[in-house]
């Protein structure tokens, strides 16, 4: 049989996928490390992408960090980790995808930020906004479009790469790859590699469909449509407060 014929045989088990150390339980696993990850980069990339975009410098700094996190592989990290205290493990591997999803976060976000016109921070500030208000209110929904791509691009990358978890010890998809190559299974190696990249595909697109909810603009499925199917149907108030 061939390696993909063995890689459908695997996948159609249901064992594989409910037994202890099954891959429903290494889904799980995979999820929680790129979600922390992700997550962990959010919180330190936004708000310094923000206030590096506010001040106006800062640039030079962020295509270093662009170039070095595309130098630097992820594997390295893990290797540099594994004698360090940090060891083996998923607490390493969480750390190593957080470094790796932070640059195109940063990017994005300074970039989407630094984009906003400036004519429309000036006329915003003279409505009486306060810097914080302005951020919130103005430059953040111009600037979400790019931020959503860089966190996508981010999420895409660290799901794809956190198969690399098995390799020191971690958990997740990976492990399937790692105990098929132990046992020469060629199509166990296959089924890993397919529902890694079938995550990744799934992440892919379920954060195109978030960003089309989030961003604001035509042709984008905002949270308004929402708010509006709720106030349909209603009559329009005069200027008195009479309906129509």
């Amino acid at each position: 049989m061939s390696g993909f014929g063995d890689a459908l045989v695997y996948l159609n088990d249901p064992l594989n996928w409910t037994r202890r150390g099954g891959i429903l339980e290494l889904l799980g696993e995979h999820l929680a490390i790129s979600a922390v990850a992700v997550l962990a980069a959010l919180v330190l990339a936004v708000p310094l992408g923000i206030a590096l975009a506010s001040t106006g410098r800062g640039s030079g700094l962020i295509v270093v960090l662009s170039n070095v996190s595309r130098a630097v592989p992820t594997l390295a990290l893990l290797t540099l980790f594994a004698v360090s205290p940090i060891g083996f493990g998923n607490e390493a591997t969480t750390i190593a995808l957080a470094v790796f999803a932070f640059p195109p976060i940063l990017t994005n976000t300074f970039v989407g930020f630094r984009g906003v016109d400036a004519d429309v921070r000036e006329a915003a500030r003279g409505m009486g906004l306060t810097r914080r208000q302005v951020i919130a209110r103005v430059e953040l929904p111009l600037a979400l479009p790019l931020l959503m791509t860089g966190v996508r691009t981010a999420a895409v990358q660290v799901v794809a790469t956190a198969g690399l978890a098995a390799l020191v010890g971690g958990g997740g998809l990976g492990r399937i790859v790692n105990l098929g190559f132990g046992q020469q299974d060629y199509g166990q190696i296959i089924a890993g590699a397919i529902l890694i990249a079938a995550l990744a595909l799934l992440t892919e697109l379920l954060l195109v469909l978030l960003t089309q909810v989030v961003t604001p603009g035509p042709g984008h499925a905002s949270l308004s449509w929402f708010r509006s199917r709720t106030t349909a149907g209603e009559p329009e108030p005069t200027a008195s407060g009479i309906p129509l």
